[in-house]
């Protein structure tokens, strides 16, 4: 009988295979509607219909006046032989010194210095930090009224040619801005400014920019100072044939008295949030930097919008207050006189 029963059952195999299927089917319907009912589960709603469940942590905001400021003129004719141009932008006197093929490690290990054992806040202190672990150095003094830029060269005796392939031991050249009067240093939290700038040469090509800021406070820390991504900002520039169009169009414009008016709507327009086009960007998202967001639409999102990347924290970049007061401001400014409110 056994027999007769394993073989009538090899025999329809499939339809018991089926059976089976059919009946494990049931049995989890029947579960996932016990469980939610006829809602449709959390995982199958829009993310956009409904507030993030999970909330993303929010950093505080501290602002700090940084009296530093230090731009690379020319970056396309910088190299190791024709050397570099740099505008400092500072708002007290300032010194700026320049060290060439600074030390990797050295550099890092006075950073750690600074928190740990004394502050870098004069050149001879960095200098101290770096066990003299570098090439060449240069010296200017700074006015907070210049804008002047200074040339910086290796010298010609120096024969370097470059600083070797990567990964290298030294840094191409490393600007210091420290300020000069010492009760500027009591009045300001930052100190002092480390710029790591890259320089091409024969063995590493890549074009001149300044790979790190490091902003040293007097209190021992020190904080790397990065670009935030706006969203909606344009800075490429117009070809020939725009550019004529609309330079007619401006005189236009002046001569109606509107030139004025529709710079002011390019400026709004380019900080739409990206995601409901109306109100400002005020949301910067981390680790990506992207700041896309306006304060309604920031708490829909546990990914960027603009590279997907999950946000770990965010912060705004000034506070509905100081929102509520830009807005009275400039509707006091664009009403006529007389105006009542």
């Amino acid at each position: 009988m056994a027999a007769v029963f394993l073989v009538t059952l090899y025999e329809y195999s499939p339809l018991f295979y089926i059976a089976v299927v059919f009946v494990c089917f049931l049995v989890t319907s029947g579960l996932v509607l016990g469980w939610f009912g006829w809602d449709v589960p959390v995982i199958l709603r829009n993310s956009e219909e409904i507030e993030s469940s999970i909330r993303v942590s929010k950093k505080q905001m501290r602002q700090v006046k940084n009296p530093f400021g230090l731009e690379i003129s020319h970056p396309a004719a910088v190299s190791i032989t024709r050397g570099i141009t740099l505008t400092p932008d500072c708002l007290e006197d300032c010194i700026l010194t320049c060290y060439w093929g600074c030390s990797v490690q050295k550099l890092h290990e006075a950073l750690q210095k600074h928190v740990y054992c004394f502050r870098i806040k004069t050149p001879q202190a960095l200098e101290d930090a770096l066990y003299s672990e570098y090439l060449y150095r240069e010296q200017y003094f700074i006015k907070k009224t210049d804008k002047e830029e200074k040339y910086c060269q290796l010298p010609e005796d120096a024969q370097i040619a470059g600083f070797g392939p990567v990964p290298r031991s030294r840094y191409p050249l490393v600007a210091l801005l420290t300020l000069a009067d010492e009760e500027d240093q009591e009045i300001y939290d930052i100190i002092s400014m480390v710029s790591v700038i890259h320089i091409p040469d024969e063995s590493y090509r890549l074009s001149c920019r300044i790979l790190y800021q490091y902003l040293l406070l007097a209190q021992g820390q020190f904080h790397d100072l990065k670009q935030l991504f706006m969203s909606a900002s344009n800075n490429a520039p117009p070809s020939s044939d725009a550019s004529g169009e609309s330079s007619t169009n401006k005189s236009l414009l002046e001569k109606v008295g509107l030139a004025e008016v529709e710079s002011e709507l390019q400026e709004a327009n380019s900080k739409d949030c990206v995601v409901c086009q109306n109100g400002t960007v005020n949301w910067v998202l981390l680790p990506c930097r992207h700041t896309c967001l306006c304060d309604g639409c920031v708490k829909y999102f546990q990914q960027c919008p603009m590279c997907r990347q999950f946000v770990q924290e965010s912060f705004p970049l000034c506070s509905k207050k100081e929102q509520d007061k830009d807005e009275t401001e400039h509707i006091f400014q664009d009403a006529p006189h007389g105006a009542d409110f």
